[in-house]
């Protein structure tokens, strides 16, 4: 299972990437498992030494709690500080690319990114229906 974070890829340019666990309850588990999670506007963000994941929606059925209350997530102390000096030296922000499950252990993929400006953003989606033109012509002369 994996749930993907779209508008990372749109709104910033992803330079590196680290894996992190995730503190979650009993029923947020179940929830991501079922494959009910907004990552959209979420980030991360580093505060006292440690790195949550502030405004995740994880809905949970039958309950009107806190949907997006900020999670803990889990790194060794060496990287979190690694993250903070390159966050701080070239103004970046650290963005959740991606929730998977690896084994039994739900983990998330963050990366440390750049924000695109408005221009880059255009160019994107001029370039992406250029491509897809491309390739409705391709399919129409086979």
């Amino acid at each position: 299972m994996k749930i993907v974070n779209k508008k990372a890829k749109f709104n910033y340019r992803l330079l590196e990437s680290i894996e992190a666990g995730i503190q979650l309850t009993g029923d947020e588990t179940k929830s991501i498992r079922g494959g009910f999670l907004d990552l959209g506007n979420s980030y991360a963000k580093i505060i006292n030494n440690e790195v949550y994941l502030i405004n995740a929606n994880i809905p949970i059925r039958g309950k009107s709690e806190n949907q997006t209350r900020s999670r803990k997530l889990l790194l060794h102390k060496d990287e979190i500080i690694s993250i903070d000096s390159k966050i701080k030296a070239k103004k970046l922000t650290l963005v959740p690319v991606s929730l998977y499950t690896k084994g039994r252990l739900i983990k998330v993929k963050l990366a440390l990114a750049k924000a695109k400006r408005e221009y880059e953003k255009k160019e994107a989606l001029r370039k992406k229906d250029i491509e897809r033109e491309i390739e409705q012509e391709l399919k129409a002369k086979y």
